[in-house]
């Protein structure tokens, strides 16, 4: 039997998206046990990292998660608002720390002209030693931006899903 195109699908594209899992609590409630579940999913999707001669190098895979607010306010050493009424999201910056500043000062300048602000950045801990050479040689500093609404007050707030768009526009 021959696939046929429809709507979305291509069958020549069949090898779209291969790889993917959703692990979730029906009921919303948030809880180490699904990380560690989507963390294991990640773990079973062997193919998923398009390994090449160096077997530590992939192509990076990761999961989503809501924002762990208990987590980070112990981790981070400015206040955050209350929950929802911040966004968060991680900055792939050059290894330089020059240039990571330089980066980082234009992320600021967006979120401003959004009219939000930036209420701190975070380096995020890394442990390399995994790492192949390949993916070692090219890895970027990560730092982690917090954002919130001008103001903090009533109607700043985002609701849990709520995305951000303010860092279209920064590529180097």
């Amino acid at each position: 039997m021959s696939e046929i195109s429809q709507g979305l699908y291509d069958p020549n594209r069949e090898h779209d998206s291969c790889g993917i899992g959703f692990v979730c609590n029906v009921n919303g409630v948030a809880s180490h046990d699904i990380v560690s579940l989507g963390i294991q999913a990640l773990c079973n999707l062997e193919h998923r990292g398009a390994l090449g001669a160096d077997i530590r190098t992939g192509d990076g895979a990761g999961i989503s998660i809501q924002i762990p607010d208990s987590f980070l306010r112990e981790v981070v050493d400015f206040p955050l608002p209350p929950p929802g009424y911040y966004a968060t999201g991680i900055g792939f910056l050059p290894s330089s720390s020059q240039k990571a500043d330089k980066y980082a000062a234009m992320v600021e300048a967006i979120v401003h002209s959004e009219g939000l602000e930036v209420i701190g950045w975070r380096e995020v801990p890394v442990d390399a030693s995994e790492l192949g050479r390949g993916a070692r040689s090219v890895m970027p500093s990560f730092r982690q931006v917090f954002i919130a609404g001008g103001g903090w007050g009533a109607g700043a707030g985002w609701g849990a899903g709520a995305g951000w768009g303010a860092g279209a526009g920064v590529d180097g």
